[in-house]
């Protein structure tokens, strides 16, 4: 995937994280106590704690990560988290393959639209698309994800001394409006209120910086809506993990068996024209049978998923935006991007 990328690791890269992180009660600036540990070989941070110098507040850093969650925060949204770092905690490991994957959900972005920027991931599960990210330049990539699978993501990343793993609340996310670019990839579908999680993460981008976003659609997606989600609603969310990752087998197997007989990809890449998710399976084909247990995992374990219709999700990009494209990806995800620009919307109004 190319992530082996030699860096010079100092600890003046790892404390460049306070450039980027605020108070989340306060948005008051942040600096270490006087607890912290010494920096780790690589330049880590490891334990302590940092203090807020508007509120006095105190966060934890622990195992490397800063702890800055908010003191409002709902009690739904840390079962949401903890429910995926089920997931990411079990399926830990970064494949090849995920390089191709992201860039596909992403376009028409490209690995040279984030070298060389200040980068926002509005939750990064176990660092994939962190990884990726740092591997191509970024000057600064902050990683935010709300469960104990920011661990996980900065396991992943500590290699890198240009991306800085934090665990926060991405409907109030603890960083400052500095960044280039932002995006989030399968994680808006998940919070109790999309559009708020968007408005979010778009907050977090300086003017004329662009955002850009992977959401679940409506449209392509009925079978799930009317059949699956109704389960996942009233019984597969409300199972113990274990039992979960084990009851997802049986219809992980007959997936899989499904895309090996008849979704086979053409020379294009393309799958067979008149069955559904046609391009989605066949770009499946060649991953192992744990990555499609995973994928149906992913969509039986989370108590909030909204499948989004097209009407629900283009007024995200009505205001305070220019150059902004939604596109629908394979036919049942939709796509965004869009360039911040505040100024323009509020000459218009």
């Amino acid at each position: 995937m190319g992530l082996d990328v030699s860096w010079n690791f100092t600890i003046e890269m790892r404390r460049e994280a306070l450039n980027f992180i605020v108070c989340p009660n306060c948005a008051g600036e942040l600096s270490l106590s006087s607890d912290a540990s010494a920096a780790a070989e690589d330049g880590h941070m490891m334990t302590g704690s940092l203090v807020c110098r508007g509120c006095a507040a105190q966060f934890a850093i622990r195992s490397g990560v800063p702890i800055l969650l908010p003191a409002n925060l709902a009690s739904f949204q840390l079962q949401t988290a903890s429910r995926f770092a089920e997931e990411w905690t079990r399926w830990s490991d970064l494949r090849d393959y995920y390089e191709q994957e992201f860039f596909d959900w992403v376009a028409p972005l490209a690995a040279r639209d984030f070298t060389h920027r200040v980068v926002f991931e509005g939750g990064c599960g176990k660092g994939r698309h962190t990884a990726i990210v740092a591997s191509h330049g970024a000057s600064a990539i902050v990683s935010l994800d709300l469960g104990e699978s920011a661990f996980v993501a900065f396991a992943h990343t500590r290699q890198f001394p240009n991306a800085h793993v934090v665990m926060g609340d991405l409907l109030n996310p603890p960083v400052r409006a500095v960044f280039d670019l932002a995006f989030s990839v399968g994680v808006l579908h998940h919070l109790p209120d999309p559009a708020a999680g968007f408005a979010s993460l778009a907050s977090r981008v300086r003017e004329g910086g662009r955002v850009a976003f992977w959401v679940y659609g409506h449209e392509g997606n009925e079978w799930i809506t009317r059949y699956v989600d109704p389960l996942r609603k009233a019984i597969t969310s409300r199972l113990p993990a274990p039992l979960l990752r084990i009851a997802s087998i049986l219809p992980a197997a007959a997936l899989w068996a499904v895309i090996k007989i008849f979704y086979r990809p053409r020379a294009d890449g393309k799958g067979p024209a008149r069955l559904p998710y046609s391009d989605y399976f066949a770009a499946l084909y060649h991953y192992p049978f744990d990555e499609i247990h995973a994928n149906v995992f992913d969509q039986l374990v989370t108590p909030v998923a909204y499948y989004l219709r097209e009407d629900e999700v283009r007024p995200w990009l009505a205001s305070g935006f220019q150059d902004a494209a939604l596109r629908s990806h394979r036919g049942y995800s939709w796509t965004g991007l869009a360039t911040v620009c505040r100024t323009k919307a509020a000459v218009a109004e």
